[in-house]
């Protein structure tokens, strides 16, 4: 069974930082491209970035450019996302997705990522 477990949410001031873990099981994450999203409520989900197999690419939506670093850990089978001077306007529920390579455009697509984790809620406020 593959599962993808998101981790490391929480509340966090204005200009603060969290990093957000996606743990895999049941499936070897560096086989995969894996995407960030997110999902304010009453809007659309929303593709943040997206890291290549090989890690070789990263992509970033351009609200994140520069705040927001991801990466990934062959060893622990898990993907990363740093997010440092965070705003209010980045609360949402943050997933992770596994899909078969990024590519602009293409990793902003839900329908292009065949496993999903839960979600993890991410407020920023003071």
């Amino acid at each position: 069974q593959v599962q993808l477990v998101e981790s490391g949410g929480g509340l966090v001031q204005p200009g603060g930082s969290l990093r957000l873990s996606c743990a895999a099981s049941g499936i070897t994450l560096d086989d995969y491209a894996v995407g960030w999203f997110r999902q304010a409520p009453g809007k659309e989900r929303e593709g943040v970035s997206c890291i290549s197999s090989s890690a070789s690419s990263t992509y970033y939506t351009d609200s994140v450019t520069g705040r927001f670093t991801i990466s990934r850990d062959a060893a622990k089978n898990t993907v990363y996302l740093q997010m440092n001077s965070l705003k209010p306007e980045d609360t949402a529920v943050y997933y992770c997705a596994a899909t078969s390579f990024c590519q602009t455009g293409y990793y902003r697509g839900t329908p292009n990522y065949g496993y999903w984790g839960q979600g993890t809620q991410v407020t920023v406020s003071s």
